[in-house]
């Protein structure tokens, strides 16, 4: 067999073809040219719509299992939620009824004793409501303007609640509008009763300048039986707030061996930051009788004037 018809070229499974440089720098000067060609001309924009179309329902139904075991899960998940919640709103209601029971066969048994023992009737303060308008502008004082003055009966010196406490007293009533000193102001103090000793004591106010600051229990003795936890209200021997107000929650107790009194800090109990509606009770020195004038003990007599 002659040697000239033989075939020399390399059987297919042994060609190289180009190299993998020569590849990579066509692939990547044609994936270039793609996208250039699609931000300037956007011409795949109909081909990857129709991709879509096709592939939504399959991304659909790929999606379903994952959605099923979330929607599973927050349900379960809000299901322990609202039955936590709802037991504890039962317990609470459970409380509050007690509560209110309590609160009424007290109020019956307090009617009763007044009775018996001839006492007066509690005193009951009108109120009226209000809107906080906006602080005062000075930094070094506690004070705030209401939207209620004396056109609308408020007075100086009416005291102000909020839902949670006492939130200060009326110091200047305007046409329209009033002033009112909130009780963590350094100038004012207010008696309050310990509710779980039955002591009394004064509140006074220590807020520094540009700070919503606390209230101090001064005067204290070092050795009296004041604890944190203990709650503060309004004794009403003042004749101006009303008595059982919440005022304070005993904070600090400090017991100094170089002083004779207690330093207690207490934290208010109304928002003396945040309050936005406010209620203006009627000062009670109206509804107290008045005081007997001081009785007159007539002329001194001289020191002669006993002689005989």
């Amino acid at each position: 067999m002659p040697l000239g018809t033989l075939d020399r070229t390399p059987p297919p499974f042994f060609k190289q073809g180009p190299s993998a440089l020569s590849k990579l720098a066509v692939f990547s000067a044609l994936a270039l040219l793609l996208m250039v060609a699609d931000a300037r001309f956007r011409f795949t924009q109909p081909l990857r719509t129709a991709v879509a179309a096709v592939l939504f329902p399959i991304q659909w139904m790929a999606m379903r299992p994952v959605l099923g075991v979330r929607f599973a899960s927050d349900y379960f998940t809000s299901l322990h939620e609202a039955q936590t919640a709802e037991e504890a709103a039962r317990r609470k209601l459970i409380l509050q009824a007690q509560r209110a029971n309590q609160v009424e066969q007290l109020t019956t048994e307090n009617v009763q004793l007044r009775k018996l023992l001839a006492l007066r009737d509690r005193l009951n303060a009108p109120a009226q409501a209000a809107e906080v308008l906006y602080d005062a502008a000075d930094p070094y004082t506690r004070k705030i303007i209401i939207d209620k003055g004396s056109a609308q009966g408020v007075e100086a010196g009416s005291p102000v609640i909020d839902e949670s406490g006492v939130l200060g007293q009326v110091t200047r009533a305007h046409m329209m509008i009033s002033e009112v000193t909130l009780v963590t102001d350094r100038e004012q103090a207010i008696p309050v009763l310990n509710t779980r000793t039955g002591s009394r004591g004064v509140a006074y106010g220590d807020a520094g300048a540009h700070g919503s600051g606390g209230l101090e229990l001064r005067y204290m003795a070092a050795n009296a039986d004041v604890q944190a936890g203990d709650l503060l209200t309004t004794s009403g021997v003042d004749g101006v707030y009303p008595p059982g107000i919440p005022v304070a929650k005993v904070e600090k107790v400090e017991r100094r061996a170089d002083s004779a009194f207690a330093r207690i800090s207490c934290a208010p109990a109304a928002l003396v930051d945040g309050a936005r509606h406010v209620m203006v009770l009627k000062p009670l020195t109206a509804q107290l009788p008045p005081r007997p004038a001081a009785e007159d003990p007539g002329p001194t007599p001289k020191r002669g004037s006993m002689r005989k």
